[in-house]
């Protein structure tokens, strides 16, 4: 008769950003924290990003992030008086010194309430402009 192995406990190679970082003292970071007001529909076009799976926004940003970096979206719509609040996913990137882009992030929508009532805000705003081929501040 065999007798059962042991198997010792894996741990990640790399702690979570901010878990036992000693330039955090060991405490979690917060998300960074982008806010966003969007004036018109020709700016929510620029800056909405449907090939995401849950959608997306671009944020015009200076400040270095990196892909699948957890961030904090506060957006304005036009002149709707309500503040969409998001916790979602850096996506995409657009460095500084990119010709003819505008630097920042492209926030992944979560999969979530908060996430799914701004993107049907963003599409219902948007209607069948959606689908124009015009440019956008990512593609």
């Amino acid at each position: 008769m065999n007798a059962p192995s042991m198997v010792a406990p894996t741990r990640p190679a790399v702690a979570p950003a901010g878990v036992g970082n000693p330039a955090t003292g060991g405490v979690p970071q917060r998300p960074n924290v982008l806010s966003l007001s969007i004036k018109d529909q020709a700016g929510l076009y620029a800056a909405y990003m449907p090939f995401l799976a849950r959608g997306g926004i671009f944020v015009p940003s200076n400040r270095p992030f990196r892909l699948g970096e957890q961030v904090f979206l506060v957006l304005s719509l036009l002149d709707r008086p309500q503040k969409y609040q998001v916790q979602g996913t850096v996506a995409w990137i657009t460095p500084a010194g990119t010709p003819m882009k505008t630097p920042g992030v492209g926030v992944h929508l979560p999969d979530d309430d908060n996430g799914r009532m701004l993107k049907r805000a963003v599409e219902e705003i948007l209607g069948k402009a959606i689908e124009s081929g015009r440019p956008t501040q990512t593609l």
